[in-house]
């Protein structure tokens, strides 16, 4: 099942993290407003590897989720600039959403043309909006979580509107343990 735009980006992260998950501050343009970082807004539950869990409350709505950065990231061509890209698994009780999985791939992407998100030899498309991805097939989410608690790594294939091509690849060490904290604090 393919989810609706009411359940995109703009709308679900934007309730999940939005004021929260901001890209960082453009470092290469002082004349650029700063974005808070984002974990600006949100209380970190802990530090699990390279996976933070976080609670917010934005529109006072509770929200918990599992942040990661890439541990390493391959741009082509090389030298292209981008703001910072995160991985999110979020859930949010108030709308019944649980492991929500989105990237934040720092900056914006070609449109139709999908992200995937490959975890060991398991392969997830994920549709595009503006700077974010989101898995496609939202049935196949559990099962993406459960997949990523698994395994190592998680790597995320994006193009830019300018056909940048990125390769962003995200360790999984700590998520399971991130994850429970997150269950934990938003049953």
């Amino acid at each position: 099942m393919t989810k609706t735009l009411w359940q995109s980006p703009a709308i679900a992260l934007l309730t999940a993290a939005a004021v929260i998950y901001c890209t960082a501050a453009y470092a290469q343009d002082p004349k650029k407003p700063a974005k808070p970082e984002p974990t600006e807004q949100a209380v970190l539950l802990g530090q699990f590897g390279g996976w933070g869990a976080y609670t917010a409350t934005p529109g006072g709505k509770k929200v918990c989720f599992a942040l990661a950065k890439p541990a390493s990231a391959v741009i082509e061509p090389a030298g292209r600039k981008r703001d910072p890209s995160y991985a999110f698994v979020s859930t949010r009780p108030a709308e019944k959403v649980k492991n929500e999985v989105s990237m934040i791939v720092g900056y914006p992407q070609k449109a139709g043309v999908d992200a995937t998100a490959t975890i060991g030899s398991a392969s997830y498309a994920m549709y595009t909006q503006n700077d974010g991805a989101w898995v496609k097939n939202a049935a196949e989410e559990a099962q993406m979580v459960e997949t990523m608690r698994k395994s190592a790594d998680l790597v995320v294939k994006s193009v830019s509107t300018h056909g940048t091509k990125t390769t962003d690849t995200y360790s999984l060490k700590g998520l399971g343990q991130a994850l429970d904290k997150v269950a934990e604090e938003c049953k």
